[in-house]
C-alpha cells in the first residue's frame, strides 16, 4: 500500500514539473520575473509545510549546514532562470530534454572536486549523451515551433543542467537536514537576490497572470516538492529513478499539445539517446547486466510460447 501510494506521489510530482514550462509561458513574464515569483510564493507554500511538519525547531541544522545550504539556493536560483530563458529559444520539451543532461554534469562535477573515478561503462554513457546533442542541435536548423536562437536555448538549458548538478553537490553534504527547510531557505534566498533584478510591472498584471504565478510557486514548487520527498521515503531507489523520467516525457508531449511544437527526426532519436543514457547511468547498467536482462526476456517469451504450444 505505501509503495503504491507512493508511486502515485511520484506519478503526480513528475505529472506537475513535466507542465512547468507551460506555465512560465503562459505568465508572459520573462525568466528572473517567473523565477522570482516562483521563488516568493513557493518560500510562502514551503513556510506553511515546515510549520505544519515541524521542521522550524532549533536546532534543525548547524551554521556551517545553513551556509552551504545558501550556496545550493544560488546555483538553483541560477539553474531555474537559465532552464526558464531557454524554453523561448528552443522550446520547452527540447530544453526540457537536453536539461536532462545533468546525470552527466554531476559526474564531471564528481571526478573534479572528489575525484571520482569514470569507469569505461559511464563514459560510455557520456559519449551517448553527447551524440545524442549533437543530433538535437543538428535537428533544430528547419525544425518547427523553435527560436531564432536554438543554439543559445540549447547553451541555457545545458547551463541549467550544469548548475543543477552543483545543487546535488551541495546537498550530499545536507543529508541530516529537512528537504522542506532545505527549500524553504533556498526560495527564500532566491527571492531576495532576484527582488533587485526582477522587471515587475504588477500594475500591469491581470487575474490569470497572478492566478499562473501563485501556481508556479505554490504547486509547482510546493506541492510537487511535496509529493516528490514523500514519495522517495516510500519507493525504492530505482524506481524513483525510472518514474523521474516522465517529467521530460510529459513536457515534450505538453510542448506538442499546447504550443504545436513537434520534434524532427533529428531531435526525437537525440532526445531519446540522452534519456536513455542518462537512464543507463541513473540504473548503472554495464554490458553484463544488459546482456542478462536480454536473456531474461528472451526466456520469459520462450516460457509464454511454450505454454501457449502445450494449451493448443
Amino acid at each position: 500500500m505505501t509503495s503504491a501510494r507512493g508511486t502515485i506521489e511520484m506519478t503526480l510530482a513528475m505529472a506537475i514539473a513535466g507542465t512547468t514550462g507551460w506555465m512560465v509561458i503562459l505568465s508572459g513574464q520573462d525568466a528572473i520575473a517567473a523565477v522570482f515569483w516562483r521563488c516568493l510564493f513557493g518560500a510562502a507554500a514551503m513556510l506553511i509545510v515546515c510549520i505544519v511538519g515541524g521542521q522550524l525547531r532549533r536546532g534543525a541544522m548547524t551554521l556551517p549546514q545553513f551556509f552551504l545550504a545558501l550556496a545550493g539556493g544560488v546555483a538553483l536560483v541560477m539553474n531555474w532562470v537559465l532552464l526558464f530563458a531557454a524554453y523561448s529559444d528552443a522550446s520547452i520539451g527540447i530544453a526540457t530534454v537536453t536539461y536532462h543532461t545533468q546525470p552527466f554534469m554531476l559526474t564531471a562535477l564528481s571526478a573534479l572536486l572528489f575525484a571520482e573515478k569514470i569507469t569505461l561503462t559511464r563514459a560510455g554513457w557520456l559519449l551517448l549523451a553527447f551524440v545524442g546533442l549533437l543530433m538535437i542541435v543538428a535537428g533544430g536548423e528547419n525544425s518547427q515551433g523553435v527560436g531564432d536562437h536554438y543554439l543559445r536555448g540549447i547553451l541555457l538549458a545545458l547551463g541549467g543542467a550544469f548548475c543543477y548538478a552543483g545543487v546535488a553537490i551541495t546537498a550530499r553534504y545536507l543529508k541530516q537536514v529537512a528537504p522542506q527547510l532545505l527549500v524553504l531557505i533556498q526560495l527564500t534566498l532566491g527571492a531576495l537576490l532576484l527582488l533587485p533584478l526582477a522587471r515587475l510591472n504588477v500594475s500591469e498584471y491581470q487575474m490569470n497572470t497572478w492566478l499562473v504565478l501563485i501556481a508556479l510557486g505554490a504547486v509547482h514548487t510546493g506541492l510537487m516538492s511535496t509529493l516528490l520527498y514523500s514519495a522517495i521515503g516510500k519507493l525504492p531507489g530505482n524506481l524513483v529513478a525510472a518514474l523521474s523520467f516522465l517529467y521530460p516525457v510529459i513536457a515534450v508531449v505538453v510542448d506538442w499539445a499546447v504550443f504545436g511544437h513537434r520534434l524532427g527526426l533529428w531531435q526525437f532519436f537525440g532526445g531519446l539517446a540522452i534519456l536513455l543514457a542518462a537512464a543507463a547511468s541513473h540504473f548503472n547498467w554495464t554490458p553484463e547486466k544488459i546482456s542478462l536482462m536480454a536473456n531474461t526476456a528472451k526466456a520469459k517469451r520462450q516460457r509464454g510460447q511454450g505454454q501457449q504450444n502445450r494449451q493448443h
